[in-house]
């Protein structure tokens, strides 16, 4: 019995967290290694909160420019129809909400994708450590602290992804494309509206 306590004594002794215990210059690299980690986890969820807060702003603008054009609408429909001869009154007023609507949508958009880009450069940035971080728990003091450390940048994907420009762009900014496809079915519906 005392000699499988004193095995499991020495098997503690040499497991690697321990070996980093002893090693103050270890266990500093750790302690600074795992407080990175936490304020780059702290940094992801505020961006990631930013994200959602645009998102929401980006919804509140489409709803707006709908809500607008089905009260526009509402408000043709009922109206005397002597009034033919000003139709691009109309035309023009829905036009330059459109126009409105989706530059602010598109502003909002910009914004919401450079925010994306960083949380993912953090998320990388965060991955790598953790790799780190790993790698030295498992090696203990045999982990070679002169070695520079590998960026999240460097390290290579085993899946490749490819992406072609024109549909990556479309995809990211498809929502301006249908206002603008939305605008450009309204402005010839107000004329038909009015003139009927």
């Amino acid at each position: 019995m005392a000699k499988i306590q004193d095995e499991h004594v020495v098997e503690i002794q040499h497991h690697p967290l321990a070996e980093i215990s002893r090693s103050p210059g270890h266990l500093l690299l750790l302690k600074l290694w795992q407080r990175e980690e936490d304020l780059i986890g702290r940094r992801v969820a505020s961006k990631e909160a930013r994200k959602d807060a645009i998102g929401c702003e980006i919804f509140r603008l489409c709803c707006s420019s709908f809500l607008f054009h089905g009260i526009f609408f509402t408000i043709l429909f009922s109206k005397s129809s002597d009034r033919c001869q000003k139709w691009w009154i109309p035309c023009v007023l829905s036009l330059c909400t459109c126009l409105v609507a989706v530059f602010l949508v598109q502003i909002e958009l910009c914004r919401y994708w450079k925010v994306d880009g960083e949380a993912e450069k953090d998320r990388n940035e965060c991955r790598s450590l953790g790799r780190r971080i790993r790698e030295l728990r498992m090696k203990g003091q045999s982990f070679d602290l002169n070695r520079e450390p590998q960026n999240g940048r460097k390290l290579k994907s085993s899946s490749v992804e490819i992406k072609w420009k024109p549909l990556e762009l479309f995809s990211r900014y498809r929502l301006t494309v249908c206002l603008l496809c939305f605008g450009g079915l309204v402005v010839p519906s107000c004329r038909f509206i009015i003139c009927i």
